[in-house]
């Protein structure tokens, strides 16, 4: 990964972890296990979701040079 690609993952993350934040029930932010519980459940819920889609869509798209004529 480029520097300016973990920078730009790096500013994603953040503004990720910000709306998954604001939508988090400030109950359930008080331990760490707690932290860790939500985290969790929000990745699960909202972001692994959409990356297994934006991965199966590349999948499925042709690869550039196989069986190239």
């Amino acid at each position: 990964m480029t520097p300016e690609q973990k920078q730009a993952l790096q500013e994603h993350i953040q503004a990720i972890a910000k709306i998954l934040y604001e939508d988090t029930s400030p109950e359930r932010l008080t331990s760490l296990a707690g932290i860790e519980e939500a985290v969790r459940s929000q990745m699960q819920k909202h972001v692994m979701p959409e990356a297994g889609v934006f991965l199966s869509k590349r999948l499925r798209e042709p690869v550039q040079g196989i069986n190239d004529d």
